[in-house]
């Protein structure tokens, strides 16, 4: 029940009526039952700076952004997280003293489940993964540091290669997540060669920098792929309403090594066409649905100033809201 004391989270995007962020953390703050509401608001591009004053003036405690605001925002915030400044956009913000701080929590949501050895299918996140901000004080008084944890379990990224289709935003968060990992070869597969020049320049100077990343065009996929430890579709390739296709040719999936994980960033269809293929040959999958779960509650956990959210909760709900359960 929304009273005179509840306190506002958003999401702003435009358009932003599609968004599952309000179906996920409503749910987790129905379950935790603290007097929070997470709303979605849309915001013209040209009414950003106009909707950053309003929400610190009516108290929004924190929010949300998707498209078109992830870059255009970094400018009009007083504290950008190193992470999302190598990323280049921003997904999270929330309110201290010194203004709007705005961080990326999308590493953190594509490296849960890479946290726990995953079966094929996927079944769920790494419940017991440890935040960035479940390692130290977690008062939002500055931006939260850069993801710093390996991946969980004993495993060890240092002799791994990861392949990641795509150069656009969502790769560039990928890029720091298998940087974070500590995969010892990090190949970015794209269509344009002066694109993908500039794409590897970008992390030269950048506050992560990534020093082992190669870029390639499509013509050298199968050989790539033969190689991957990871493979990563970071496309709109298979989203839906084209579920039928794939990023990867069947003669090119064919090259996949038993075991490899192959992480589709598509959550509609859930299994998208890649995951199937990779699956009949040997590969573990995981989709985007859980990377969404999980950069969720690390916001949430930032807004809430707690250490714990409830991801199970907030996974069902989003699967209940596409019909997959």
């Amino acid at each position: 029940m929304i009273k005179g004391t509840t306190k506002l989270l958003a999401v702003i995007g435009h358009p932003i009526a599609h968004s599952l962020s309000p179906a996920m953390h409503n749910a987790a703050i129905s379950h935790l039952g603290v007097d929070f509401v997470y709303l979605p608001f849309p915001v013209k591009p040209e009414d950003l700076k106009v909707a950053l004053a309003g929400f610190a003036a009516i108290g929004v405690r924190g929010f949300s952004i998707t498209i078109p605001h992830k870059q255009a925002i970094l400018p009009l915030l007083s504290d950008v997280s190193p992470i999302a400044r190598s990323i280049g956009a921003v997904n999270t913000v929330y309110l201290t003293d010194k203004g709007w701080c705005g961080t990326n929590t999308d590493v953190e949501g594509f490296l849960a489940p890479l946290q726990t050895p995953p079966t094929p299918p996927y079944q769920g996140g790494a419940k017991d993964a440890i935040s960035p901000l479940e390692t130290g004080n977690t008062a939002v008084e500055s931006c939260p540091p850069p993801y710093q944890g390996g991946a969980r379990g004993g495993s060890d990224w240092s002799q791994k290669v990861a392949v990641i289709l795509g150069n656009g935003g969502a790769a560039r968060a990928v890029v720091a997540g298998c940087a974070q990992l500590g995969c010892a070869e990090i190949h970015v597969v794209g269509r344009n060669e002066q694109n993908l020049g500039e794409f590897q320049q970008s992390w030269v100077n950048s506050p992560m920098p990534v020093q082992n990343l190669q870029v390639h065009t499509w013509n050298d996929l199968s050989r790539l792929i033969s190689q991957a430890d990871l493979l990563v579709n970071t496309t709109p390739v298979g989203m839906y309403p084209q579920g039928e296709k794939s990023p990867v040719a069947a003669g090119e999936i064919d090259r996949i090594s038993a075991g490899a994980i192959v992480y589709d960033l598509i959550y509609t269809p859930n299994p998208t066409q890649f995951i199937k293929d990779a699956q009949l040959r040997g590969a573990l999958a995981i989709d985007g649905l859980e990377m969404l779960v999980q950069q969720g509650a690390a916001a949430l956990k930032i807004w809430l100033d707690t250490e714990s959210v409830p991801v199970d909760v907030m996974r069902q709900a989003l699967r209940q809201h596409l019909g997959l359960d």
